[in-house]
């Protein structure tokens, strides 16, 4: 989804950052022990869980051998094919789609399929549908009115779903066909829930393991336009451009952990789709463009021979090169000519999650390219209206610097073209396909990845593609300017948001997050949560085991428990603390220097966990410039000539503990200062008690801060 909501919620992280500790000067280091205040004492030992939660989905899936503890596809592991043939007309005038869509359903499962679940998502425009704040659909509509459906030609009953207009807007020949449907209710296929975005049919007979049938359905349904709030509620601007998304009959995800995917669609949450080939067909007026997913099967027939000449030239250089310009407009100028009046595009496209395409009676057209490593060339073409060029001057380059940075980072791009549309929905992606603008083209780009190749459930986990893509868009953002990114304070800010009762845990189902925090949970906790894990083992060590998962997953659809046990084989660590700590709740650590005292060459730095969630203990020491040499200590690395890092594993705290003291025994050398996760990678809800110095330790006290005892 969009950066109309990435933008702000990094900003707001931005925001939650800590302020630099304030400067401290010089005074004698203290030798003489003295009680810090008992404020940790009170407090009980905490109880650390160390393994992944496991739910009754995971556990069927594993037993059944689909999936197990490595993270990777096992041999048992299945996903369903479902492959689009679509016939579909637009009508401007009524903002009407009319269309037949032909279906084949491949059962490689080890069940057999006793009915068909089914996404009818232009129902979510009917009056009476269940929605999410503050998503507003643009128009009530009819929702979507379904003329007739078979299954391998067997009719199936319908007529206790239409709609309570849809047979006058179909008009006699509905009749008919519902007439034909009731009179063939014998064979037992029957719709259910037609009226609702998830329906299903009951089949007569089951679909066996290793077979396929073959759904056709012929429905049509109005394009909501007007004032709507959120992505995907309105579709056309007017009569003269339109942006269907979510615009066919659909088969829902069956998979080896739920079965069939019963999740309504109610607005923010996003989708969970087969992979299969689509064949698509779409008439519209001719002198309209359409652009869409997949790649275009007749230019011979659709556009002018200046165009085609155009288009050969796309991806010969950097440059952008106009397919049609704002001065081309109508049949013979913008299109090939029309003996009726009307044109059919056609668009394949093998191995995608989903198909979106838009239309417009005058859009340019223009196109750049991308070179991907170890593939080579891909067209980016962009569709605009000509008053809103200026969105689009740098849309190009941007798209193009995604897609070969995205590459580098995960793997290379796998589609043949990118088309980014213009239209009301300026912040949505699917397969090969951005609705935006230069604005949101960097955040949708990266979704190509995640999730139109390793395609989560979006709607149960959608960190699993926007918190990742959120994450990507940073080191993205900084390759553009030139500069190293800065993951530093990300994973400390989320003391200020953790323990918030509103806030639900990453794992929990997105539909059900709230208004408050979806946008939070879904987008902006995952970089944080990357952030703490860089601080463990290194952010180029995250980004490495990221890409061999996202390799091993491609064109699959992974769990989270998959990315959690993969992750941790790929670093080598026990991870289960880290999973609870922060998908499966929202606690943080409150961690502060308690107390340092010097006795000779050995310093003992007491730190305390206030917070339920551990961390590994990470201490830079400063030591004063000139003195004795500064011994090697273990676990400490030298970061300049001055200061070291010393790191304890989080082990210490699984005993229940909530101080642990730090032995420095760095020889003679003076230590002038201490300070706790100075990267500011672990949850703290007061890095102001971070830092300890000697200047500041007024009377030997060893509190370096007025201020480190907690309230």
């Amino acid at each position: 989804m969009s950066s109309t909501i990435r933008t702000p919620l990094l900003l707001a992280a931005a925001v939650l950052l800590p302020a630099a500790p304030a400067a401290s000067g010089a005074q004698p280091r203290a030798t003489v022990s003295a009680s810090a205040p008992a404020t940790v004492a009170a407090v009980p030992p905490r109880a650390i869980r160390r393994d992944v939660p496991m739910t009754n989905a995971i556990r069927r899936a594993m037993a059944a051998g689909s999936r197990d503890s490595t993270g990777r596809p096992t041999a048992r592991y299945w996903q369903l094919r479902t492959d689009y043939d679509i016939d579909v007309s637009l009508d401007p005038g009524s903002a009407r789609l009319t269309g037949t869509a032909r279906i084949t359903v491949h059962n490689t499962s080890p069940d057999p399929l006793r009915e068909i679940g089914l996404r009818l998502h232009p129902n979510h425009f009917i009056g009476t549908a269940p929605h999410s704040a503050p998503w507003t659909p643009a128009e009530v509509t009819d929702g979507i009115a379904i003329a007739r459906m078979s299954v391998n030609g067997a009719a199936v009953n319908i007529a206790s779903n239409a709609a309570p207009n849809a047979l006058a807007a179909e008009g006699a020949r509905a009749i008919q066909n519902a007439q034909a449907a009731a009179a063939n209710a014998a064979s037992g296929n029957t719709l259910l829930n037609g009226r609702s975005t998830n329906a299903r049919v009951r089949l007569a007979t089951p679909i066996a393991p290793g077979a396929k049938a073959q759904l056709e359905i012929a429905w049509s349904h109005k394009l909501p336009g007007g004032p709507g709030t959120g992505h995907r509620m309105t579709q056309r601007w007017a009569d003269t451009l339109f942006q269907p998304t979510q615009w066919f009959p659909r088969v829902a995800m069956y998979d080896d952990l739920r079965g069939w995917d019963t999740e309504l669609y109610l607005g923010p949450s996003e989708f969970y789709n087969a992979f299969g080939r689509y064949d698509v067909r779409i008439d519209v007026p001719a002198g309209w463009i359409v652009s869409g997913t997949g790649l275009l099967q007749n230019p011979q027939q659709v556009l002018t021979d200046k165009a085609r000449a155009q288009l050969a030239k796309a991806t010969q250089s950097d440059d952008i090169t106009t397919i049609v310009g704002s001065d081309e407009v109508g049949p013979g100028q913008s299109t090939a000519i029309s003996a009726n009046g009307r044109l059919t595009w056609h668009y394949v496209a093998d191995n995608v999650n989903d198909f979106a395409w838009a239309t417009a009676k005058q859009y340019v057209w223009q196109t750049t390219r991308a070179t991907i490593p170890g593939k080579g060339v891909v067209p980016v073409h962009m569709v605009y209206l000509p008053g809103r060029a200026s969105l689009y001057a740098k849309a190009g380059p941007v798209s193009r610097h995604a897609l070969e940075f995205y590459s580098k980072l995960w793997f290379p791009y796998q589609f043949p073209q990118l088309t980014l549309q213009d239209g009301p929905s300026a912040g949505m992606e699917y397969p090969m396909v951005i609705n935006s603008n230069v604005g949101a083209a960097d955040h949708e780009a990266g979704h190509m990845w995640w999730p139109m190749v390793v395609a989560n459930n979006e709607t149960w986990y959608g960190w699993m593609d926007e918190g990742f893509n959120q994450y990507m868009n940073i080191l993205s953002d900084a390759d553009a300017a030139g500069k190293p990114a800065v993951l530093d304070g990300l994973g400390q800010s989320y003391g200020r948001t953790a323990n918030n009762e509103a806030e639900p845990p990453m794992m929990w189902n997105a539909n059900y997050a709230g208004p408050q925090f979806y946008g939070f949970t879904t987008y902006s906790k995952t970089p944080l949560m990357l952030s703490a894990l860089g601080g463990i083992v290194g952010d180029s060590a995250v980004q490495r085991a990221h890409r061999e998962f996202g390799t091993a997953w491609m064109f699959r659809h992974p769990s989270p428990w998959d990315w959690m046990f993969f992750m941790e084989r790929a670093l080598g660590r026990d991870l289960g603390w880290f999973w609870n700590a922060w998908l499966f709740g929202n606690e943080s650590v409150d961690h502060r220097v308690a107390k340092v005292v010097t006795q000779g060459i050995r310093t003992r730095v007491t730190v305390a966990q206030e917070g339920q969630m551990p961390a590994p203990i990470v201490l830079d020491v400063t030591f004063a410039a000139a003195g004795p040499a500064i011994r090697p200590m273990k676990n400490a690395v030298m970061l300049d000539a001055t200061t070291a890092r010393v790191t304890v594993p989080v082990d210490v705290w699984f005993d229940g503990r909530r101080e642990h003291v730090v032995e420095l025994v760095f020889g003679g050398r003076r230590i002038e200062k201490v300070t706790l996760d100075a990267q500011g990678r672990f949850p703290d809800r007061v890095p102001a008690d971070n830092s300890w110095s000697a200047k500041a330790d007024v009377g030997g006290a060893g509190i370096g801060r007025s201020g480190s005892t907690r309230p």
